[in-house]
Order: C-alpha cells, then structure tokens, then sequence
C-alpha cells in the first residue's frame, strides 16, 4: 500500500485502500498498523486534519479493529 508523508510529530505515513477500506498508519516508532473497515470519509478528515496525531486517537484507535503489520 502506498502511503503518504504527513506532518506529525508521532505519525510518519498514512495509506488508505479504498476497495478493502483499510487504513494503513506509520509510526515514526517504526511500528505499522493497519485499521480495517475505515470509511473514505474518515480517512479523508484524518489527512485534513490540523493535528493527525489527536484525530487518530480520538477517532481511530480503540475505533477500528487493528493489527501490526
């Protein structure tokens, strides 16, 4: 999955596929999650959001079932 560079101090990349709906997030830690069943509309107020960091604690983990890739 191709991600995408963001602006985060704790986020490095984020990818989305829009056929399987997963959403796929690097860490700057090294870890890479992937969080499954994620609407576009989410993925899309995630990547426009002002701080990536607190939109994907508050609406994406404990959210979304996940596994580390």
């Amino acid at each position: 999955m191709n991600r995408i560079a963001v602006t985060s101090s704790n986020v490095a990349s984020i990818g989305y596929d829009s056929e399987s709906m997963t959403l796929e997030v690097e860490f700057r830690s090294g870890g890479i999650y992937q969080y499954f069943d994620v609407p576009e509309s989410v993925y899309q107020a995630l990547m426009s959001a002002s701080s990536v960091g607190q939109f994907l604690n508050a609406n994406i983990k404990n959210c979304f079932r996940c596994s580390r890739v």
